[in-house]
């Protein structure tokens, strides 16, 4: 992946999240496989981010992008790779982990 651009990396939190998720916003999740079965926010796509480079025609263009891990390292990358070929993705701050400690809802297992 190509990360020689400097870009700002915008953040949300779990609750915005939920906000803008109930209004139609996108989300992909950038997890393994494992954890993503484990527990995910329902609906959320999955494209690892090793994977992200050669998906990245998979990701969801129209409109501001959200992009989740586990607890936001590895989605801020994700973020960096995307707004570097104009994406308008935004970070969840906290990830996966603090999605399930706010009480939402989760999905969990195969889809």
């Amino acid at each position: 992946m190509n990360w020689s651009k400097r870009v700002e990396i915008p953040e949300i939190d779990v609750l915005e999240l939920s906000q803008e998720l109930q209004g139609g916003g996108a989300l992909i999740d950038v997890r393994q496989l494992e954890e993503w079965e484990e527990a995910r926010v329902p609906g959320v796509k999955l494209i690892p981010l090793d994977e992200l480079e050669a998906r990245v025609g998979e990701v969801p263009t129209d409109g501001r992008l959200y992009v989740i891990c586990k607890s936001g390292g590895r989605s801020g990358h994700a973020v960096k790779f995307l707004r570097n070929r104009g994406v308008d993705a935004v970070n969840v701050a906290g990830g996966t982990l603090a999605w399930v400690a706010s009480g939402e809802q989760v999905d969990s297992g195969p889809s």
